[in-house]
C-alpha cells in the first residue's frame, strides 16, 4: 500500500529489479488512467538536452528490466478508489507471460503519516555538461549487432536454449565470462551510431555498462526522442516478414572516465547467462590514434572488431 496526503505530489523513483519481467506502470484512479510526470529516465533527468521543460506526461510508463524511472505523481482524495498496475506486455511468442497485475492499493488521507524524506524547497541546480548535445554530434563511425538464440536440441523445444549478441562480421559466439578479449573497440571521445537488430521471436532489452545513448529510430522509423537510457526494448520478429525489427542508438563515449572494458547485453537474467553478453574496449584517443597510424596496424586493421 502507498500512502499520502490527499492532493499532494510526491516523487517516485522506481527501479525494474525483476529477472526477467517487463513492466509497463500506470495508475488508475477509480477505473481511470492518471498521468504520470517523467522527470528523468535511467538516471537521467529529461532536461538534459537543454529542450521542453523537463517533465513529459503520460499514462503509463515501461520498463523493461533494469530500466528506472523517476515520476512525479499525484495521491487521490480521501475515497478515491487507486491503484498501481502493470498493463500486460506483448513479449512475443517465445517470450514469457506478462500479463495485467496489480502492484499496489494507493490511499489519499488527511491523516497520512509524513513522509521520511521530502525533496528541498530551494534545490542546488544540476551541474550542466559543457558537451555538445548527443543528437547533435554525427557519429564517429556505424556498427550493427544482432540478437540470436540457438535451441540445444532443435528437435525438443523445451531444451536449453543459447543466447547471441553478435557484431555483424563475426561469427555468433556465446559469452565467455572468462574472456577478456573485447568484441568491440572504440575510441574515447567518439559518438557512434549502432543498429540492434532482434531476429528472435521474443523481446530483449539492450543495455550497455557505463554510457547512455539516444534512440534515433525504431522498426527504421526515425523518432524525436531527446531523452537518454542505457536499456531499451528490442522488437521481436514475428518470424514471417523478410525485415528483422531493430533500433538505432546514438552511443555516447566521450565521458573520459569511461576508457577501460564493459559489457553490454540482453538484461533478461535467463538471457545473459546463457550467453547473450558482449564485451567492448574503450581506448585512450592518443592510443588509438598511435596504433592506427603504426605499419603493423595497417596490415592488421581489416581484422579489427
Amino acid at each position: 500500500m502507498i500512502q499520502g496526503q490527499a492532493g499532494e505530489r510526491q516523487l517516485w523513483r522506481i527501479l525494474n529489479a525483476s529477472a526477467i519481467t517487463y513492466l509497463n506502470l500506470q495508475m488508475l484512479w477509480d477505473g481511470m488512467p492518471q498521468d504520470f510526470g517523467a522527470v528523468a529516465l535511467d538516471g537521467v533527468p529529461i532536461i538534459a538536452s537543454g529542450q521542453g521543460r523537463g517533465i513529459v506526461y503520460e499514462n503509463h510508463v515501461g520498463l523493461p528490466p533494469g530500466g528506472r524511472a523517476e515520476v512525479v505523481v499525484a495521491i487521490p482524495a480521501e475515497g478515491v478508489k487507486a491503484e498501481l498496475l502493470t498493463r500486460s506486455v506483448n513479449t512475443g511468442s517465445g517470450g514469457e507471460n506478462d500479463p495485467v497485475r496489480a502492484l499496489a492499493t494507493i490511499v489519499g488521507s488527511k491523516n497520512a503519516l509524513a513522509l521520511q524524506s521530502r525533496l528541498s524547497a530551494a534545490p542546488e541546480p544540476l551541474t550542466k555538461s559543457t558537451l555538445p548535445w548527443l543528437g547533435t554530434v554525427p557519429p564517429a563511425r556505424e556498427r550493427r549487432l544482432y540478437f540470436t538464440e540457438k535451441l540445444q536440441d532443435p528437435n525438443d523445444p523445451n531444451s536449453p536454449t543459447t543466447f547471441f549478441i553478435t557484431v555483424e562480421g563475426q561469427q555468433p559466439v556465446a559469452f565467455d565470462p572468462n574472456s577478456s578479449t573485447p568484441n568491440i573497440i572504440v575510441r574515447a571521445g567518439d559518438v557512434e551510431d549502432w543498429y540492434i537488430e532482434n531476429r528472435t521471436q521474443e523481446l530483449h532489452a539492450f543495455h550497455i555498462h557505463q554510457i547512455h545513448f539516444m534512440l534515433t529510430e525504431w522498426f527504421g522509423v526515425a523518432v524525436n526522442e531527446p531523452f537518454l537510457r542505457d536499456v531499451i526494448n528490442v522488437p521481436f520478429w514475428d518470424g514471417k516478414t523478410t525485415k528483422y525489427p531493430s533500433v538505432k542508438l546514438r552511443m555516447d563515449f566521450r565521458d573520459p572516465s569511461i576508457v577501460g572494458t564493459f559489457p553490454y547485453h540482453c538484461h533478461l537474467l535467463e538471457h545473459e547467462d546463457g550467453g547473450m553478453m558482449g564485451l567492448v574496449r574503450v581506448e585512450p584517443a592518443e592510443a588509438m590514434h598511435a596504433a592506427q597510424n603504426s605499419p603493423s596496424q595497417e596490415k592488421s586493421s581489416a581484422r579489427q572488431p
